[in-house]
């Protein structure tokens, strides 16, 4: 009796806190940004810092809240607010078009320039854009930077190169891999502090806006946000936490001024008829949208040659990789059934280290790793990556079908006077490769769908131009069955050309 009542008093205990919103404000982040927004606290890693953080935390207090973090990868925050993952994201994030039709978007709280960063000694040439025609120009994917990088592709002839972080274009910077970074000016100075040889123009190539995001059905919420952003600009708490972190300056300052203004002219005229501030009045939330309304169909096509040179790219590293795979794949297989002792314990090893450890970091030593050794183009790095990679797997398939060849068809071929190098090409060989046909044919469809892993050294393949378009238009529905599409279009034919070769094979030897 006594536990069925505690039973019901904690579930009307849950039903009221469900009511006022929740005793937690759960808050979705990207900590792996670093300073001055999200990052570990290094005395305690336990712990957050950062102005993102600081300013999270001053809202859930508004609220009467307490602050719960949420690791969300950065190109995946919006997709995860529409879930309901968390209920407010923030984390450096842009203020755009495409987030505000897709998300609630809360007033600006501080505004930033987009500039360039050039090795120091290049810092009297390449002052703009303009300056560089034909350079190497880094930046994140999805964001300002990234579109105003597309259009100066078009005008300038600038070549694009998308990063999934803030970190590595600074270090390729300074390797000579780019020639100029365009980011966020807070991200800039963080990285000319922490990269020698730098320097960032003053000139600003555009400006944006950092926002908290919230699903669209939490617009009250939103308006509640406003309200305590605003007041903590016009009390100066916005300023001491800018100030604290080195990032407020007199552009800043203008900036909240001109916010200020700016809302006490919408709370004097937008009154609702209950004698509240209609929140949702000054911020009007967008339209609902819809999936495949013709505006977002019109999007698709306007992506589809991004997506299909990528697609080519794909294919074209996908198919090297494996012809790279298939060739180092058979000669570790053939060491190790015919070499000495030493040379099948090297190449067993080798085959051990490289399946007992994740392609990913692969990538990144042969990329960031060796850097200071050799400087492999980021083409390069990708289909050394994937192809070391699945020559180890290969090799087992090979080795497989080698010793599954039955023994006396091979000392029958040694009887007839057949060298060891006739038995392999002429009797072994071909009895082992139509074993091996179709785990090959698996392995090639596998390394189709890893080669999106290549976008973390700068190679923009299929899946992740897939990705800069979903956050562009803030959904995956179409970018994905996009993708999936053109991944399906890609593997099925080679999928049927396997299916026929075994067929004839079969044919063949029976």
């Amino acid at each position: 009796m006594r536990g069925a009542l505690l039973a019901v008093l904690l579930l009307a205990a849950c039903a009221a806190r469900a009511e006022d919103g929740g005793a937690v404000l759960r808050w979705g982040g990207d900590a792996e940004g670093g300073a001055p927004f999200v990052e570990a606290d290094p005395s305690d890693p336990s712990k957050l810092r950062g102005f993102d953080v600081e300013i999270v935390s001053l809202v859930a207090k508004k609220l009467g809240r307490t602050p719960v973090f949420v690791q969300v990868a950065f190109q995946s925050l919006d997709q995860s607010a529409a879930r309901g993952d968390f209920d407010v994201g923030l984390s450096g994030i842009e203020d755009t078009t495409q987030r505000r039709k897709a998300l609630a978007v809360t007033v600006p709280y501080f505004e930033f320039r987009e500039v360039l960063t050039v090795r120091a000694p290049d810092a009297g040439r390449f002052r703009g854009l303009a300056d560089l025609r034909g350079r190497r120009v880094g930046t994140l994917a999805g964001t300002i930077a990234w579109e105003a990088l597309v259009a100066a592709e078009k005008s300038d002839g600038i070549v694009p190169v998308s990063y999934d972080d803030d970190v590595h274009p600074y270090e390729d910077l300074a390797q000579g891999r780019l020639d100029s970074v365009l980011l966020d000016n807070v991200l800039a100075a963080r990285s000319v502090r922490r990269v020698a040889g730098l320097a960032i123009q003053p000139a600003a190539v555009a400006t944006g806006r950092y926002v908290v995001i919230l699903a669209k059905e939490n617009a009250p919420l939103r308006d509640r946000i406003d309200g305590i952003l605003m007041d903590a600009m016009r009390d100066g708490t916005l300023k001491g936490i800018f100030e604290k972190w080195n990032i407020w300056d007199e552009s800043q300052a203008a900036f909240e001024a001109k916010r200020l203004a700016e809302w006490d002219v919408r709370r004097e005229t937008k009154i609702s008829s209950n004698g509240k501030e209609a929140g949702a009045a000054a911020f009007p939330a967008s339209p609902s949208k819809r999936i495949f309304s013709s505006s977002s169909l019109s999007l698709v096509l306007s992506y589809l040659p991004s997506l299909l040179k990528a697609s080519l790219v794909t294919i074209v590293l996908s198919c090297l990789a494996m012809a790279l795979a298939v060739a180092l794949g058979i000669g570790i297989a053939s060491g190790r059934v015919y070499g000495s002792a030493p040379v099948r314990l090297l190449l067993t090893a080798y085959v051990e280290v490289t399946r007992g450890t994740p392609v990913l970091l692969q990538l990144f030593v042969l990329y960031y790793g060796l850097s200071s050794v050799v400087r492999l183009p980021a083409f390069v790095a990708a289909l050394l990556g994937l192809g070391l990679n699945y020559a180890a797997y290969e090799s087992e398939i090979y080795r497989g079908a080698l010793e599954a060849v039955p023994r006396v068809q091979l000392e029958a071929a040694r009887t007839l006077g057949l060298t060891e190098g006739q038995v392999l090409r002429l009797v072994r060989g071909p009895q082992a490769f139509r074993l091996a046909l179709a785990p090959m044919t698996n392995d090639f469809v596998a390394l189709l769908k890893d080669s999106s892993l290549v976008s973390v050294v700068t190679v923009v393949e299929l899946t992740k131009q897939t990705a800069i378009f979903a956050t562009n238009i803030a959904s995956w529905a179409l970018p994905g069955a996009l993708c999936a599409a053109l991944y399906l279009a890609m593997s099925l034919p080679l999928a049927r050309l396997a299916r026929r070769l075994e067929g004839r094979w079969r044919a063949a030897s029976s």
